[in-house]
């Protein structure tokens, strides 16, 4: 049986290594494409809110390119565009890439003993019919303490830095730090699977 994937083309609109990662794993082919948006510019009470206007917007800001580059392609294959977005939210507060490696710290020494939500949203879209649609996840996460040493190891090697709220809870140095997930991994690192499948699937 020939892979699903090549059935039609998927682009991933993000340049995040985790969401890539975990495309791979559910057996699709695709390409790679990075939306620049000013995401800080779009700001939404609701987390739910802001999740879905920022994969929308990110979507949005791909299709403009891609329809100039679509309309050259004779291809018959759907294409379908993937967007998503990720944010925390701690004690009410969404939290997205820390602005310096002071407020990572913060975020991180919050989390101890404590809890976090992620709330990411997936945006599906179909170049060749114009469906679009976009969805939200959320997950619960509970912490053990986290010794100050692994949070100074964590700013020291960085990747905590350029994710929302500096949360990678795959992270090996916090991994043990976690006591309970109510969700799934994927959907904290910033795809969640069965929610993605779901929405190509709609999206054929």
């Amino acid at each position: 049986m020939e892979p699903r994937a090549s059935q039609f083309k998927v682009i991933l609109g993000s340049s995040s290594v985790a969401r890539q990662k975990i495309l791979s794993e559910m057996g699709y082919e695709f390409t790679i494409m990075s939306a620049d948006i000013d995401e800080r510019s779009i700001r939404k009470e609701k987390p739910e809110e802001l999740v879905l206007a920022l994969a929308e917007a990110k979507a949005d800001a791909l299709l403009s390119k891609l329809q100039t580059l679509h309309n050259k392609e004779t291809d018959v294959k759907p294409t379908l565009l993937i967007a998503a977005d990720t944010v925390v939210v701690y004690e009410g507060m969404i939290r997205e890439k820390p602005a310096s490696k002071e407020e990572a710290r913060q975020f991180i020494k919050g989390y101890s003993g404590g809890y976090a939500e992620t709330v990411s949203s997936v945006h599906v879209a179909n170049l060749n019919t114009g469906f679009r649609k976009g969805e939200w996840d959320k997950v619960e996460i509970y912490f053990h303490d986290i010794p100050d040493q692994v949070i100074d190891n964590l700013i020291e090697e960085g990747s905590v830095l350029y994710v929302a709220g500096a949360l990678i809870i795959e992270h090996p140095l916090i991994l043990p730090c976690v006591k309970e997930l109510v969700g799934t991994t994927e959907s904290v690192m910033g795809l969640p699977k069965a929610l993605t499948e779901r929405l190509l699937m709609e999206a054929l």
